[in-house]
Order: structure tokens, then C-alpha cells, then sequence
């Protein structure tokens, strides 16, 4: 015999919340776009902006280190400053994830599930 739907009703309601969760990755996908970081080199003197999702958008150096002398110094602080500003995209990329899914119950560090 049946015992009615109640096993039905909770699946759909497991569906549309993961519908909604869909929706607002969606959203935070976008938003993340937007948000921007700045990484950063030799105390400032290279500094470069990505957004949170790690594309490189602008990088500004002062123009104090360039010496020819010193190429390989001024090409290492360029790269230190974009390293740094991806690890920050990253690590922001992952705070805001963290709160979106924290509502879902899932362990910490657990991959997003519907990414």
C-alpha cells in the first residue's frame, strides 16, 4: 500500500532548493566578476588589481624601480605583485562561496556541488 506522497513532496522540495542554490551561484559567479582585489610588491612600489574571479584588470608600477640595471628585479616584483593578487582573488573567491554555502550544511572545505 501507499502512504500518499510525503516521500514525493520532500524530493520536490529538495529540487527547488537546489534550483534556488543554483540561482544564487549564478549570481555569486557574476557578483565575483565585479569584486576586485589588490595585490601588492616591493612595499607598494608594484601593485596589481584583479577581480575575485583572478582575471588581471590593471597594474600599476612606480616608476622609481625602473633602473636597466636592476630588469630582473623590477620583472620579480611584477610577478610577486600579480602572485599575490591571484592568491587574494582566490581567497575571496572562497570566502564568499563559504557564504553562500554555509546555509546548506555542508562540511567546511567541502566542493561546491553544483559548480
Amino acid at each position: 500500500m501507499l502512504k500518499g506522497l510525503g516521500g514525493l513532496g520532500d524530493m520536490a522540495k529538495v529540487m527547488k532548493q537546489a534550483q534556488e542554490m543554483q540561482a544564487k551561484m549564478g549570481e555569486m559567479q557574476a557578483a565575483l566578476e565585479t569584486m576586485t582585489v589588490v595585490g601588492e610588491s616591493g612595499a607598494g612600489l608594484v601593485k596589481a588589481t584583479a577581480t575575485a574571479k583572478g582575471e588581471l584588470t590593471a597594474l600599476d608600477i612606480d616608476p622609481t624601480i625602473f633602473d636597466p640595471n636592476e630588469k630582473e628585479v623590477v620583472e620579480d616584483l611584477i610577478l610577486a605583485a600579480i602572485k599575490d593578487a591571484q592568491a587574494k582573488a582566490s581567497a575571496k573567491s572562497s570566502e564568499e562561496m563559504g557564504k553562500l554555502t554555509e546555509g546548506l550544511g555542508l562540511p567546511p572545505g567541502m566542493a561546491n556541488p553544483f559548480g
